[in-house]
């Protein structure tokens, strides 16, 4: 790929994803196959004035390597230093970048009970502080080739070839080709045209239902709008867009509230490991049964993390004809399928999903009925037929999604 072409990227990750401020603090997170992007990245951040930028390397081999040897207790321990490192991360707030290139099935083998067991341990130290640093600092998530991923999304040509194609297939679904900003400036204002249009419908409740089984409903909080694209950080009012790609208009629904089975339309990458062919029924406002053609294990243990796995976080509208599902393209990397597809979330919900939620507190906003869990799943419902009613607070039945695509 042309060098100009990733620096153009690379700007757009820093400019208008994490939009990086001047004197501020970056952390870079990735794997090991894209060191010369991460250096484009580095090298940008530093011209939009960040004051130190460090890079947090993760190999995929290596957590294999130490769920598989260490102790449960050593597993989930946060060491001192690390520790102080979570405190000093909350208390400065830089700005994070996440570049995803993990090989979608990297992990498998990996015994999830054992790590599923060693996050719960951790989280215990993580939590507060996450709370503490909720909606106040930018961060973006992008996505660079691995080798073994773009392998995996074209396995009929060379790993080199395999590789370039699936940079095109990033840079064309990120919007990141020709004026990159405008373009995304131009997707940002209609995305919030139609969060405004939903927003003023006072909806309570949605009700999906596809061809392949999927009838479900869920209650949405009074309080809660509807979000898209760009996002801006809490008392400080910073622009930036935490996904590119991104697509989707999202709502956090009222936890406690769904009923009904829901049959995903595009595989799951959870923790390494490629969920498949699965459905999700849910009562009484939790996951009552889950099946799975393939990694069932790992789903259940998914929806067992904590007391709010099993329930929703999100709800997310993604219409059928959008650049990532016209690519042709399966990603194995939610990043991009959620893009693809209406999703839902299981676990943690948004608190910015509270209208005027500057004027509560989190706990306040998780009061009104935003879920709070450890995790949070995204996992695609959306086909060609979906139809989705919206149910309003007088009882009138609007339709939001029609044959897969907008209503409106």
């Amino acid at each position: 790929m042309d060098a100009q072409v990733l620096k153009s990227y690379a700007e757009l990750i820093v400019r208008v994803g994490a939009n990086v401020r001047q004197g501020q603090s970056v952390t870079v997170c990735a794997e090991l196959d894209q060191p010369q992007f991460v250096e484009y990245i580095v090298e940008e951040c530093y011209k939009a004035g960040a004051a130190e930028v460090r890079v947090e390397w993760t190999h995929q081999p290596l957590k294999l390597l130490h769920v598989k040897y260490q102790k449960l207790e050593k597993l989930g321990e946060i060491t001192e230093w690390e520790h102080k490192k979570l405190i000093h991360r909350r208390d400065t707030l830089p700005a994070m970048i996440y570049l995803e290139s993990e090989d979608p099935n990297g992990l498998d083998g990996m015994d999830q009970e054992k790590w599923g067991k060693a996050v719960q341990m951790r989280w215990e130290i993580i939590k507060p502080i996450r709370d503490a640093m909720e909606n106040k600092y930018q961060w973006c998530i992008a996505a660079v080739p691995g080798k073994a991923w773009a392998k995996r999304v074209f396995p009929d040509v060379s790993t080199d070839e395999a590789i370039e194609k699936l940079w095109q297939a990033i840079l064309y679904t990120s919007r990141a080709e020709g004026n990159a900003v405008e373009a995304w400036r131009e997707h940002n204002a209609d995305l919030k045209r139609r969060c405004e249009y939903l927003n003023g419908l006072k909806l309570r409740s949605l009700h999906y239902k596809s061809e392949n089984g999927t009838d479900f409903t869920v209650g949405l909080i009074p309080e809660a709008q509807f979000l898209a694209g760009a996002e801006k950080t809490l008392g400080t009012d910073i622009q930036f867009n935490p996904n590119i790609p991104s697509e989707e208009v999202f709502i956090s629904p009222m936890k406690g509230k769904a009923e009904g089975i829901v049959y995903s339309t595009r595989p799951l990458s959870y923790r390494g490991v490629m969920i498949e062919n699965f459905s999700i029924r849910f009562e009484n406002g939790r996951v009552s049964e889950v099946h799975a053609e393939k990694n069932e294990d790992a789903l259940k243990t998914m929806v067992a993390m904590d007391e709010g796995a099993s329930m929703l976080g999100e709800c997310a509208l993604v219409p059928y004809d959008s650049p990532i599902r016209n690519s042709g393209i399966m990603f194995y990397n939610t990043l991009f399928d959620e893009n693809a597809a209406c999703h839902l979330a299981l676990g943690d919900g948004f608190a910015n999903c509270i209208r005027d939620y500057d004027k509560y507190s989190l706990e306040q906003c998780r009061e009104m009925g935003i879920n709070m869990s450890m995790i949070h799943e995204d996992f695609m419902i959306g086909s060609q037929d979906l139809e989705i009613t919206g149910i309003t607070d007088t009882g009138e039945k609007i339709k939001i999604f029609e044959k897969g695509n907008w209503a409106f």
